[in-house]
């Protein structure tokens, strides 16, 4: 026997297939969210200052 659907939810429910589709190609194409972006180089700007805030001054020449 078959099943019986409802063309309605089954058209709706590949709608939805596509769109999560294209929406993680588009993920994997232009990287990751703009806050994760943003709050990784701040953290990589911080460690930056800190090192640079901890050498030593070598007035010798060399």
């Amino acid at each position: 026997m078959t099943r019986i659907i409802n063309l309605r939810q089954a058209r709706k429910s590949r709608a939805r297939d596509a769109k999560r589709a294209a929406g993680d190609a588009n993920a994997a194409i232009h990287g990751e969210a703009r806050p994760l972006r943003e709050a990784r180089k701040a953290e990589a700007d911080r460690a930056a200052r800190q090192l640079e805030a901890h050498r030593r001054d070598d007035d010798d020449g060399a």
